[in-house]
């Protein structure tokens, strides 16, 4: 299994940005797939994940701003970036959970740099 992201990039502040990652692959049932996030000098931090039965979770600073979906015929999920702040600065990571058999895959970042 691979992940492809794509859609990051530079954005002024209060702008929007869209990331895509998709799943190559065959052979496993997507149970939970998100975005994470690492800003320098700092940890990877969970910012949306959308579970199994599509209900979706957002770290606070994102909520109301951030929106997380997916097609799961295309193994595909999206975080959909709107006011965007500097804060929101970092290398975007995405993440597969499956279920038969049971994993987890990382897909390569993707920059997000919104300037002030």
């Amino acid at each position: 299994v691979q992940l492809q992201a794509s859609g990051g990039g530079l954005v002024q502040a209060g702008g929007s940005l869209r990331l895509s990652c998709t799943a190559s692959g065959s052979g496993f049932t997507i149970n939970v797939m998100g975005w994470y996030r690492q800003a320098p000098g700092k940890q990877r931090e969970e910012v949306a994940i959308i579970g199994y039965g599509g209900r979706p979770d957002y770290v606070d600073s994102v909520k109301g701003r951030f929106t997380i979906s997916r097609d799961v015929a295309k193994k595909t999920v999206y975080l959909q970036m709107n006011n965007l702040k500097p804060e929101d600065t970092g290398v975007y990571y995405c993440r597969l959970a499956t279920i038969n058999p049971t994993a987890h895959y990382w897909g390569e970042g993707t920059q997000v740099t919104v300037s002030s």
